[in-house]
């Protein structure tokens, strides 16, 4: 059912609403021509006990290339060209109990179910508008597990120098997605942690838009990375703001992880391109308890230039918890090495 500006609230910022409208028409042509939602799933994690649920309703533009596979080429801006479906009643099948849940005016669909599960990846199924299933997978945290691993992805797994607009704008829109590069030696860094961790929640915090995540989900796949939650974020206007804050998106997942795991300490790992040491800075003095250890990336010269620079990383030498700092995976793994962090 096509939304409706009576969803939205009347203080909600004029370029909202308009963009809302904007969606809607969209919808709505979309739909005269025989085209219907279908519901994107993310991966997201949870306790034994609750599922945070993260996907997006979208109606999704004809493939060119059909028969292609995940391994097809695919210019940046397909993933943009989706639209939209805000306000949409999604069906979440956990364990055999479906619930229905309400998509945001943007589509994505972020919402807290109870569920009854074992730890590790588990499974279950997402649909809308009596549209076939689509499964999902979601990683359950043990009640007694006391370690985590959070990581950028902008210039700490994959090269974007997202920072400078244009620049993150030709990555995002026009670049094939076979043609973005992996930070050197992160797979193998966040690989090792992980298989030295069993159990542990691994959860890629961006900036990026939830536009972006089947590719980013693909390119995590190709080179090996593993498997984790996704939380991304929804570019545009919010109903105050011109653009939605990244540094507001990435504080509030990080208290909001310490609340949802109390007993685990997590392992930061960002760059110094953006605001990640600051931000993890501020999260180390809130929640002392809740950091195991932070690795920052180095942006090499070349790197700093198109990102816009670099931000000032403050010294941690008497910080409480392990603070270390390279140019690569390969160099953050010999310092988390010497910090205890990582077993040699």
């Amino acid at each position: 059912m096509p939304n409706s500006d009576a969803s939205l609230r009347p203080d909600v910022l004029w370029l909202a609403r308009l963009e809302h409208r904007f969606h809607s028409w969209r919808e709505r042509r979309a739909r005269a021509r025989g085209l219907t939602p279908s519901v994107t799933p993310f991966p997201g994690y949870a306790r034994t006990d609750w599922v945070r649920v993260l996907g997006r309703v979208l109606i999704l533009p004809p493939s060119p290339r059909p028969g292609k596979g995940e391994f097809a080429s695919v210019r940046g801006w397909r993933s943009f060209a989706a639209v939209p479906i805000g306000f949409a009643q999604v069906q979440v099948t956990i364990g055999g109990v479906t619930h229905e849940v309400v998509s945001d005016r943007g589509g994505v669909i972020d919402a807290v179910l109870p569920a009854s599960l074992e730890p590790g990846w588990q499974t279950f199924t997402m649909s809308v508008e009596g549209g076939d299933p689509v499964e999902t997978r979601t990683f359950v945290v043990a009640p007694d597990q006391k370690f985590g691993i959070v990581s950028d992805v902008d210039d700490t797994v994959m090269v974007t120098a997202l920072p400078r607009p244009l620049i993150a704008a030709w990555n995002s829109f026009v670049v094939d997605e076979h043609a973005r590069q992996p930070v050197p030696g992160m797979a193998v860094l966040l690989e090792r942690i992980v298989r030295e961790n069993p159990g542990a929640p691994l959860i890629y915090l961006s900036t990026g838009a939830w536009n972006v995540a089947p590719t980013l989900i693909r390119f995590l796949r190709r080179h090996l990375f593993p498997s984790g939650a996704m939380l991304l974020t929804d570019w545009g206007p919010t109903h105050d703001r011109w653009f939605r804050s990244g540094k507001i998106h990435k504080s509030t997942n990080l208290r909001r992880l310490a609340q949802e795991f109390p007993d685990v300490k997590w392992l930061l790992i960002g760059d110094d391109g953006q605001h990640d040491d600051e931000l993890y800075t501020t999260f180390t003095s809130e929640h002392p308890g809740n950091v195991a250890g932070v690795a920052i990336r180095r942006l090499s010269p070349a790197e700093a230039v198109l990102a816009g620079g670099r931000t000032a990383v403050n010294d941690h030498s008497a910080a409480a918890v392990p603070w270390v700092t390279e140019s690569d995976g390969a160099g953050l793994l010999e310092r988390l090495e010497d910090v205890g962090i990582v077993e040699r």
